[in-house]
Order: C-alpha cells, then structure tokens, then sequence
C-alpha cells in the first residue's frame, strides 16, 4: 500500500488539501478553464435551470414561435376576419420544456490518487486531473444526450454522409460542401450555426489537408501570443476554425458508436449555435475527504448534480436521473416547437485516417 499522500513541501495529507482554500471552487474554476465546450461558447450557464430548491426534473415555460395570419386592411367596415372593420388578436401559444438533472459522483483513495501528486504542486495537479476527468464525463453525457434527442425528436435535423459499407470517397468525409448539406437542413437558420464538434480523427483529416485553421487576427501580450477574440492562445488547437466555425474536438462525440457491422467506422459531428446547449447546477461541484486510520489511506469523493438542456426539446419519460444509456434513448425526448427552430444538427460522416470496419 502507497504511504499517505503528502505535499513534498510540507507534508499535508490528501484531506488537509481539500478541505483547505476552498478547494471545490478551485477545481470548478479549472473546470471552466480547461474545457472547450465552454470556451467555445456552445455550452452556457443558464440561471433558470438553476435548480436550488430539490426536485429531479426542471419545467421551463415557453411561448411558442409566432406565426401569425395576415388580414386584409381597407377603408370598408367590413373588413379583416372578424367582418367588423378591426384585427381579431391572434392567440401565442404556450408550453413547457423539461430539463431532467443527473446526479453523479465518483471517489478515489490514496492509492489512485498518489500519483497525481507526484510533482511539487500537488494542489494543482489534483485539481487539472479532477477537472479533465470530470469534463470528460460531463461532455460524455452530453453526448449520450443528443444521440437520444436526434433518435427521434430532432431526426429531421440529422444528415448521414456516411458510406453504406466500404469504400469510402471524399463525398463521405467532413468538408465544407457537407457542412452547407447540414445548414441547408434548417434552411436561412442555418447561418445561426457558428460551432462544429467532431472527433479527433475528423479533425486530424482536416489538419492534413489544410482545412482547419488558427486565427491570424492574434495580439501580442507580455506573456505570448493570443487570440484577437476569446482569448485562446494560437498554441492551444482546441478550437481551430473550419467553413466559418469554431472547432471543439473531442473523443466523447463518438460514446454512442454510429454505424453498422462490417460498415466503415463512422463518426459524429454536431453544428451548433452558440449559447444552444444549456447548463443548469442544482448544488455546485462538492469534494470532501477524510483519513482512514484503520486502512491507512486518505479518501476523496466527488458529486455534482447538474442538468444539460437544448431550447426547443424536453425530457419525456417518466423516470428520473437518468443513466446515460436513458439519456441515449430515443424515445425519452420530445420536441416542444418546430425542429427547424432548434439550432443543431447531427452530421455522420467517414475519415480517411481510420478505415476499420465496425
């Protein structure tokens, strides 16, 4: 068994560095830093499915698009659909969208956790390897999440370039002719779509034939070289531009794995409006952590209680909290207003650069 974690410099057990400096917000601040939905500004915080008064599910009220009858206007007393010389008001319909919140924790004892703080810093190691791991489980949510929505609620805004089989040509791949395919799905909104997500191996495909660039509007600062917007440096390749989009790349996008046996492997991308996908927290990111003096070890659990939420879609199953294989049915999730309103589309493609079979 590893002997109790301690800081090089001082030794300070585990449970001494959590409980000290208010470490939950630390690591929630690390969260923010080092994830690329929020830095691309696809993903938002939204007050409204801030849920602090208990409950599993959150109802946000909507009025419905309004698409209103023109009446005729003249000089006689006659006119207009009421017959009487006057508009008749026209009703704006309601209705209620559903957020369903996860509850989900993990917990680590010194054994795991020693090497994390193997450096000088372990605060800071603790805190990146908590934030990279649980951004990793929040964006594979997430994902599992709009597989569901677009098995059926959004399958009209679904596009399939994918190769039946083998054999897959550049008609298949990512490229800016499928990116226009995907906006053309929801016809002039699709201009509103400004954020494209794909996996490593998509992106990799338009790094090797010099489609996806890095702003040249860069400004100098005392510390290096930044970007003119956003304030990401031109070293960090997270979020690179393609066909007038920002690029967020991540391995979780393929959690649900598309395709058939013996297809070519296939993959996900989701074009996004920026502010689309929303965010609610319940109770902020909790850590705690104590000493075992009968196992010898230190203890450190996580849990974080939280909902994700596309406008225009609810949660239309009876169940609560749910797994993430619930979140990736389609048949849990409903559309609330017209699919064509709700700025995300799902594109299925093909890369070059893996050619396995399913």
């Amino acid at each position: 068994m590893a002997a109790p974690l301690q800081n090089y410099s001082g030794g300070v057990l585990l449970a001494d560095i959590v409980k000290r400096n208010n470490f939950s917000a630390y690591v929630s601040e690390a969260i923010k830093e080092r994830s690329a939905f929020i830095r691309s500004g696809a993903v938002v915080r939204n007050a409204l499915l801030d849920s602090r008064e208990g409950g599993t599910r959150i109802q946000v009220p909507e009025f419905n698009p309004i698409a209103p009858t023109e009446e005729i206007l003249d000089g006689t007393a006659t006119w207009g659909t009421s017959n009487a010389g006057h508009l008749t008001p026209q009703k704006i319909g309601t209705g209620t969208q559903i957020a369903t919140i996860c509850h989900r924790g993990f917990a680590y004892a010194v054994d795991d956790i020693a090497v994390l703080a193997a450096g000088e810093d372990p605060m800071g190691h603790i805190r990146n390897q908590l934030a990279d791991a649980i951004n990793k489980l929040n964006s594979t949510r997430l994902f599992f999440q709009l597989h569901g929505l677009f098995g059926s609620a959004l399958s009209a805004n679904k596009l399939d370039l994918a190769k039946a089989g083998t054999g897959a040509t550049e008609a298949n791949f990512l490229t800016a002719s499928a990116v226009a395919k995907g906006r053309n799905l929801l016809g002039e909104r699709g201009e509103e779509l400004d954020t494209i997500v794909v996996h490593p191996t998509v992106a990799y495909y338009l790094y090797q034939v010099g489609m996806l660039t890095f702003s040249t509007d860069a400004l100098s600062t005392g510390s290096g070289i930044q970007w003119g917007g956003g304030g990401v440096g031109v070293t960090d390749r997270a979020v690179g531009q393609f066909a007038g989009m920002s690029v967020v790349v991540d391995s979780a996008v393929n959690s649900v794995v598309p395709g058939s046996s013996g297809h070519q492997k296939e993959f996900y991308c989701y074009l996004i409006k920026s502010g689309t996908i929303l965010e609610g927290v319940q109770q902020e990111l909790n850590l705690e952590a104590e000493r075992n003096i009968l196992s010898k070890q230190d203890v450190i659990s996580v849990d974080y209680h939280s909902t994700y939420h596309i406008m225009g879609t609810k949660w239309n199953d009876a169940s609560d909290n749910p797994t993430n294989s619930n979140l990736g049915a389609s048949g849990k999730w409903a559309a609330t207003y017209d699919v064509d309103l709700v700025p995300v589309v799902q594109l299925t493609v093909n890369s070059p650069l893996d050619t396995s079979t399913l």
